[in-house]
């Protein structure tokens, strides 16, 4: 029998031409493994399409509600957003992805693994550091990086897939390089290679509109969590990967979550994209709306730390680590008390607060108004600001005194 080798596969044309590419230059039966993070309509005839190219066997995997609970979630609670910008679509799915590869690889007792990621972007990285960490046993092969792949234009992978008998109707119209998924959809190439270009909206967007053709109403939503965790959206309850889809359909429908970032990839290069987050904008910004109500402010600082720790983790592929096991202990142990009801209303591309509620609030009214009240008294600030100022104070006397010395 011959040896295995596991393709992370998509039915695009990258990944149909490794298929023979590898039986070729390997001699490996290949198993295409399509895992469905929330993709739709892309997973349509994935099964004729591999068998017809050549695979040995096709799985298709479905880790939707663990990519919102065990991935999503996690990063959600962190407030975890790459650069202020970028939340993470693409690399939270990634660890999810590579971790049901390895599944599949021991079931079958494949000696590899193989990946159409180029040797240009994060997603290489992402894949071969989850890889390693799970199996660090089983070979990893990247086609683009391997001397043995020769190919190098989408006119010469049609040829190499039509000279070895796979004749499939690939467009060969330029269009954006996109990746989708349940938590969002990525736009890059194009107009969008060129950050003096503005982006053609009209012709880019997949999962909502524009906030200038948003509905000229605004509409009014209720969230409720417990201990961190979504339940319901207007009353209704659902599972978390539920509730991000229909935050999905209300933030498209009223142009939230459009972002156009220049990011800095791991590799050391700059890209430039379009990302479609509506439903996990609307999730991290109730999510904060409540922890507002229910941090204190130490533990809110510290947090704003451990959350971009968590998205650098995130972004560079390194979520089987003991550090992110680590950070992601604090920011659980933070989620205990974030519970309540959050309101807000969606109108252009906008979030706008429309009412708060927990019954872990640490807001007081008596103690917020301008009113004297038990537990406040005006007077108490006098030996608190002498004492919070004392060092600026003793700086500040000291510069005075040099000055006078100098002056003799």
């Amino acid at each position: 029998m011959k040896e295995k080798v596991i393709l992370a596969y998509s039915g695009g044309l990258d990944t149909t031409a490794i298929i023979p590419w590898l039986k070729e230059t390997y001699d490996y039966d290949v198993v295409c493994c399509c895992i469905d993070c929330g993709q739709g309509k892309e997973l349509e005839g994935l099964e004729e399409r591999a068998q017809y190219s050549g695979a040995a066997k096709l799985y298709i995997e479905d880790i939707c509600d663990e990519f919102a609970e065990d991935y999503i979630l996690p990063c959600v609670q962190a407030g975890a957003v790459y650069e202020n910008k970028y939340l993470l679509g693409t690399a939270m799915a990634r660890p999810g992805i590579a971790k049901k590869l390895v599944e599949i690889a021991r079931k079958e007792g494949a000696v590899a693994i193989c990946h159409g990621a180029t040797g240009k972007g994060n997603d290489q990285i992402r894949f071969e550091l989850s890889i390693k960490a799970l199996a660090p046993d089983i070979k990893i092969i990247a086609p683009w990086r391997d001397p043995k792949w020769t190919i190098d234009s989408r006119e010469g992978e049609v040829e190499y897939c039509k000279a070895h008998g796979i004749d499939l109707p690939f467009a060969m119209d330029q269009s954006y390089s996109r990746d989708c998924n349940l938590w969002h959809i990525s736009h890059e190439g194009l107009e969008l290679e060129n950050p003096a270009n503005e982006p053609n909206y009209d012709h880019l967007l997949v999962l909502g509109v524009s906030p200038e053709k948003a509905p000229d109403e605004p509409e009014y939503v209720t969230m409720t969590f417990e201990s961190g965790v979504p339940k319901t959206v207007n009353g209704k309850e659902m599972k978390v990967a539920d509730i991000i889809r229909e935050l999905n359909r209300l933030g498209g429908k009223h142009g939230i979550g459009i972002i156009d970032i220049v990011e800095n990839r791991v590799v050391g290069m700059k890209s430039r994209g379009v990302y479609e987050t509506p439903g996990g904008t609307i999730l991290l910004e109730a999510q904060k709306q409540l922890e507002e109500l229910t941090l204190d402010r130490a533990t809110m600082d510290t947090k704003k730390d451990m959350g971009n720790r968590m998205a650098q983790i995130v972004y560079e592929g390194k979520w089987f680590t003991p550090l992110r096991e680590a950070v992601q202990a604090f920011v659980e142990s933070t989620q205990k008390y974030v519970t309540g009801e959050v309101k807000f209303k969606l109108y252009k591309g906008n979030i706008i607060k429309a009412g708060t509620t927990s019954p872990y609030s640490l807001y007081s009214e008596s103690l917020a108004s301008f009113t004297t009240g038990d537990l406040y008294d005006h007077h108490d600030a006098d030996g608190f600001i002498t004492l919070f100022g004392l060092p600026l104070k003793v700086r500040a006397m000291r510069m005075q005194e040099l000055a006078k010395e100098n002056q003799k």
